[in-house]
């Protein structure tokens, strides 16, 4: 019997949810991970940490225990956003919406080079979708942001 690999990447995102069990379905369904393992809680069935192979990256995991961790749910919301790196991002975003996610924005094709689109998982957590569609150099790209925001009134208003 072959030994899993355990190994750790320097940086794995953690995150918390409701319903772990439900959440690391969604993310198998929708984004094509793999379980490593999870530990379970006897007495009342939560999980108390999970972890899941992601894309080459590693997603850590757990149910809400209000004593140490919040989901967003709770919060009300997250600042954060996951960027996946996908085959297709208009694709992925149909796989994912398709699993339960909700598209907060279809795919388009951003200014730095990438088609991009984001949805929320049914856990309150949110991902930006994304494949390569050119090669934009930080110069360009910086060129692309000035001329963008300099149409943007929204982004003036912020500044206030």
């Amino acid at each position: 019997m072959s030994t899993p690999d355990h190994s750790y990447p320097a940086f794995s995102p953690y995150i918390t949810v409701q319903d772990a069990a439900k959440a690391i379905s969604f993310y198998q369904e929708a984004f094509g991970a793999t379980e490593r393992f999870r530990l379970v809680d006897a007495a009342t069935g939560k999980i108390g940490h999970a972890e899941l192979n992601l894309q080459g990256g590693l997603l850590m995991l757990s149910d809400e225990n209000p004593a140490w961790n919040k989901s967003p749910q709770t919060l009300g919301g997250t600042p954060v956003k996951f960027s996946l790196m996908v085959e297709n991002a208009d694709a992925a975003i149909a796989k994912a919406a398709a699993a339960g996610a909700t598209v907060q924005m279809p795919a388009t094709d951003m200014f730095y080079g990438f088609r991009s689109g984001c949805v929320c998982d049914p856990f309150g957590h949110i991902w930006m979708l994304q494949h390569e569609i050119e090669k934009v150099s930080p110069e360009e790209m910086q060129k692309r942001w000035n001329s963008m925001t300099e149409k943007c009134p929204a982004s003036k208003e912020s500044d206030k």
